[in-house]
Parts: C-alpha cells; sequence; structure tokens
C-alpha cells in the first residue's frame, strides 16, 4: 500500500499544481479583453448601457441574428438602447467565455444562456454565443466586431 502511496504522491502533487500553473499563465491582454466583455455583459443586465461606447471601435461592426446592425454607436441607438428601456431584467447563466490570440488580434467566443423579463408579458428563455474580434487601439483593448446570435433552448 505504501508503495502506491509512493507512486500516486507525484502525480497528485503535480495534478494540483497544474490548475495553479494554469490560472497563474493567463496573460495580462487576456485578462484585459475578458474585462472588456465582462463589462459589456454587466451593462447589459444592469440595463444601462452608459459609457459601453468605450469598449468598441469607433468603426466597429455589430451582427446580431442575421441582421447587420453597422456600428456599436448605431447598434446602441437603434436597437439595444432601445431594447433595455423596454426589460425590466436580463440575467445571463452559464457562461463560458475562451480568448484566443491571432497575432494583435484577439478572438473571443461566449456561450450562454439568457432569460429576458420584459415590463409586459411573459420571461423570454434563450440559449446564445457570440463572437467577437478585439483589437488593441491606444493602449487599450476595443471589440471590433461582434457577431450573435439565439435561439430557443432544446427541451430538457
Amino acid at each position: 500500500m505504501k508503495r502506491y502511496a509512493i507512486l500516486l504522491l507525484p502525480l497528485l502533487l503535480t495534478a494540483g499544481t497544474g490548475s495553479l500553473l494554469a490560472q497563474s499563465t493567463v496573460s495580462p491582454d487576456a485578462r484585459a479583453v475578458e474585462d472588456v466583455l465582462g463589462r459589456y455583459k454587466s451593462a447589459v443586465e444592469r440595463l444601462d448601457a452608459t459609457g459601453t461606447e468605450t469598449l468598441f471601435a469607433p468603426d466597429s461592426q455589430i451582427f446580431e441574428s442575421g441582421s447587420a446592425e453597422g456600428s456599436y454607436a448605431n447598434y446602441l441607438q437603434h436597437h439595444l438602447g432601445p431594447e433595455l428601456a423596454e426589460f425590466r431584467a436580463f440575467r445571463f447563466s452559464d457562461y463560458k467565455l475562451s480568448v484566443r490570440f491571432e497575432g494583435p488580434v484577439a478572438i473571443a467566443t461566449e456561450t450562454y444562456r439568457f432569460t429576458i423579463t420584459p415590463k409586459q408579458g411573459e420571461p423570454i428563455e434563450r440559449q446564445g454565443v457570440a463572437t467577437s474580434v478585439l483589437g488593441k487601439r491606444d493602449g487599450r483593448w476595443q471589440i471590433l466586431s461582434m457577431h450573435n446570435s439565439s435561439r430557443r433552448p432544446k427541451p430538457a
């Protein structure tokens, strides 16, 4: 029995430190990209997009469920802003984010579920996915392009 414990100890020590190493090797750029997307997600959940313009490049492009929405400024004025005004609540769940870098560009994929509670009517539940392309401009990461879509969740 002692022999097995001695053989397993290095494996257990390696397994235990592997997750610590993985956590500590997240680059500052990856953290900054996660922060940009997290701030946007939080604003949507607060139903207050104030200040989110700084998260997007002025020449950004937004695509949502088969529609080209134009720049974020246009999307905010004509789509997102008016929608948020009609909601009592917007909540994300089962949120997962992955970020990878291709040269100076970050590509982020988010998967999630969300529930919208309108001011009038019943809550709406959806399963969603978003892909965002971010670039570093003037030392900070901004969203250059965002494409998101959603559908009704499959019955359990």
